[in-house]
């Protein structure tokens, strides 16, 4: 008698991601042309019922209404596409959403009573497109000086911090940086690590590794130093990883990339000693200094398009106790 399994096939984990996005497009109606807009950034549903969406280079706008018991069997039916639950014990979800048009594995954050009065929840959407650093430069969210000052570390193997604010564009931009880091370098072998699935690749030769509940970024840093890397990317440290990370890009495997949360560029530096004080009492601004070689800030604005690269600057060490930076604005 055959073994009972509950393994698909590709063909059926396909018709079964169709299935799953269809039943969560009609729970969605009216909003789901709203997330296929390609400028949309995010759609928000807040507690009183308003949907909000956020579209590139615009303030947010309320764009209709939902009523609390049709979210909750949205986040429900999310919920349960992957063998979870979402309830009053468990009142928080985090996932990805099918890789099926309109979702295409947008970041889905959801919350239930009681910690919110009302079903909440956030869709962010994966950019639609991969910008390169001209691209940037010709929709003037950054400069002619900012474009090559990182073009030359990339083709200098310099390792590139991009720090910014929620939803400011970080890893928009550190996608143009993977896509100059390919143009530079093709031949180049890249080691991706993110806990979500955002960032985007077109080298031949790459491995994308994602962090889930039971592997964290630390192993998966531990991991990556056997996988042959020339460059290492990570799409956002949020935790002692910053470590692991900033030792790997010392030891052979320089020009890689990495988000923090900061709002300008020196404080990039301070977050990641945060960071690092989680695992370690040890003083590392050597080590940061000597990891880390440029900054580059980005910020929303009012202003279309609606980021702009505020700051770039080298990293030229540690003296009488503090880092030493040199603004590229003009090299």
């Amino acid at each position: 008698m055959p073994r009972h399994t509950d393994q698909l096939t590709p063909s059926n984990q396909r018709e079964q991601t169709q299935r799953v996005a269809e039943s969560l497009k009609r729970q969605l109606g009216l909003f789901c042309p709203l997330l296929a807009a390609p400028d949309l950034v995010e759609l928000m549903l807040n507690a009183d019922g308003t949907v909000w969406a956020d579209h590139l280079g615009r303030d947010m706008q309320p764009v209709g209404t939902m009523q609390a018991a049709s979210a909750e069997s949205f986040i429900g039916t999310i919920a349960s596409t992957l063998r979870g639950t979402i309830t009053r014990e468990n009142p928080v979800l985090e996932c990805e959403l099918p890789a099926y048009p309109p979702f295409e594995g947008a970041r889905f954050e959801a919350l239930l009573p009681p910690v919110v009065s009302a079903p909440v929840f956030t869709i962010r959407r994966k950019a639609s497109a991969v910008f390169t650093l001209s691209e940037y430069e010709h929709q003037g969210i950054m400069s002619a000086h900012q474009r090559r000052a990182i073009e030359t570390a990339v083709a200098h193997r310099r390792n590139v911090l991009i720090v910014g604010g929620t939803s400011s564009g970080k890893t928009t931009l550190t996608n143009a940086v993977i896509a100059e880091i390919v143009r530079a370098t093709p031949q180049h072998r890249l080691v991706i690590i993110e806990d979500t699935r955002e960032l985007q690749c077109a080298a031949d030769n790459a491995v994308a590794l994602r962090a889930t509940d039971t592997v964290d970024m630390q192993r998966l840093l531990r991991a990556t130093m056997r996988l042959r890397p020339d460059r290492i990317i990570v799409g956002e440290v949020r935790g002692g990883e910053a470590l692991s990370l900033l030792k790997a890009w010392n030891t052979g495997h320089p020009g890689g990339a990495c988000t923090v949360h900061a709002n300008h560029a020196r404080a990039g530096l301070r977050r990641l000693e945060q960071l690092i004080a989680e695992v370690s009492r040890a003083p590392m601004r050597t080590l940061i200094a000597e990891a880390v070689n440029l900054i580059v800030s980005i910020v929303r604005t009012d202003e279309a398009p609606g980021r702009r690269v505020n700051e770039v600057v080298a990293v030229r060490g540690v003296a009488n106790g503090d880092y030493q930076f040199v603004n590229m604005e003009n090299s």
